[in-house]
């Protein structure tokens, strides 16, 4: 890989990262380094009914300040508002987020409004704050979404049908609990989109245009774990050695893409998602190699990185060959996990495209994309043959 003489860049990674099996019980320590006294653990009923919340309860002990489980798919902003407030009553000082992206959203939203009261549509943007928020540590039962280590949170304006992003180093959570035995029940097709997921964040954060030295180890070796551990994981769900390698997977891509940002991929997931409810992780897994053709010419030399990290003997092939093969490659990943091959699968209708065409173009990751998108008829090319 080479770099342009001119090559600047930040780099940020302030997560504490806890990994291992059963290290869930060492969360009321943690509590009580961050400084803090009474935690509310935030959650969704499936956690909850799966007794994953009450391995965090005990783990926290005298610290648990109580529990609010309101959280869904695609969170929205008043649970976040209804949330921090409950947190607020109940005297908490900290938030344990237990669940997958959505929930961590929701706890990363309510840690703003604890602090900074109002509404959170009232911070929403890119580097509004101006403080550390309240503390939040977060046990992800995903491995997909990297939101544990992320400067971002996704949250729906259901009223607007609309997705808002409050991006900001300050909602960075403190500290991530990566314990493999919170992850062994997930089921085959979540497993498989969560990771998809994280797999389409490790691309985009190795083509986006703030892609930089730090953020393409992490990103290539994310790839790596993902090829290798994913497939693992849907065939058996109790290997822990697998569930564990690909929650890492996820939090490197997760560092990768928070620094690097994403592109066109996030950016027509996030449309199909706000439009059409379609789950993040398989639209995802759906786009990327469509993008990833789109892309094709403006970066074979990035795609030819995924291809050797994928496994695949490229050495003697041009990188835009090369690059096609990782495409190619992409595809076979996600039909050997499971995972559905046309958006028409996942909700999305045929006529409304083109809405979510132009919804695209005003979403922010598409700033990113290698390959500047200059009209709504380029994406919705994009759309329909992914269709």
């Amino acid at each position: 890989m080479e770099y342009d003489r001119d090559l600047s860049f930040e780099y940020n990674n302030p997560t504490k990262i806890i990994f291992g099996e059963n290290s869930v019980k060492e969360i009321g320590l943690e509590v009580d380094h961050l400084g803090c006294s009474k935690a509310l653990i935030v959650t969704d009923k499936g956690i909850v009914g799966a007794g994953l919340a009450e391995r965090v309860e005990k783990a926290l002990g005298r610290r648990y300040a109580g529990t609010y489980d309101s959280c869904k798919q695609d969170s929205d902003l008043h649970l976040v508002n209804e949330g921090a407030a409950y947190a607020l009553d109940k005297g908490a000082d900290c938030l344990v987020s237990v669940g997958g992206g959505s929930v961590i959203d929701t706890a990363k939203g309510m840690a703003i409004v604890m602090k900074e009261g109002g509404r959170l549509q009232d911070y929403s943007g890119m580097q509004v704050l101006s403080r550390p928020q309240t503390p939040h540590v977060v046990v992800p039962t995903t491995a997909g979404t990297g939101s544990e280590v992320t400067w971002a949170a996704v949250i729906k304006d259901w009223d607007n049908n609309v997705k808002e992003l409050f991006c900001d180093y300050f909602i960075i959570p403190n500290i991530a609990v990566l314990d493999p035995t919170m992850i062994t029940g997930l089921p085959p097709l979540l497993t498989a989109g969560t990771g998809m997921d994280a797999f389409t964040h490790a691309v985009e954060g190795l083509h986006a245009l703030q892609r930089q030295p730090i953020t393409d180890a992490m990103a290539l070796h994310s790839i790596r774990l993902t090829t290798k551990y994913l497939p693992r994981c849907i065939e058996d769900g109790d290997d822990l050695v697998a569930r564990g390698q690909q929650q890492i997977a996820a939090v490197m891509a997760g560092v990768a893409f928070s620094n690097a940002q994403v592109g066109l991929v996030h950016a027509m997931a996030h449309s199909a998602g706000a439009l059409f409810k379609s789950p993040h992780g398989l639209a995802n897994g759906i786009l990327l190699p469509h993008v990833m053709l789109f892309n094709l010419e403006e970066c074979p030399d990035r795609y030819a990185l995924v291809a050797e990290a994928m496994g695949l003997d490229v050495r003697d092939l041009p990188d835009l060959e090369a690059g096609r093969k990782a495409a190619e490659a992409v595809w076979e990943l996600t039909k050997k996990i499971g995972l559905p091959q046309k958006l028409r699968d996942v909700g999305v209708p045929e006529d409304g495209l083109a809405a979510a065409a132009e919804l695209s173009l005003s979403d922010g990751a598409i700033v990113y994309n290698p390959r500047m998108v200059m009209d709504a008829e380029e994406v919705l090319a994009v759309y329909k043959q992914a269709w």
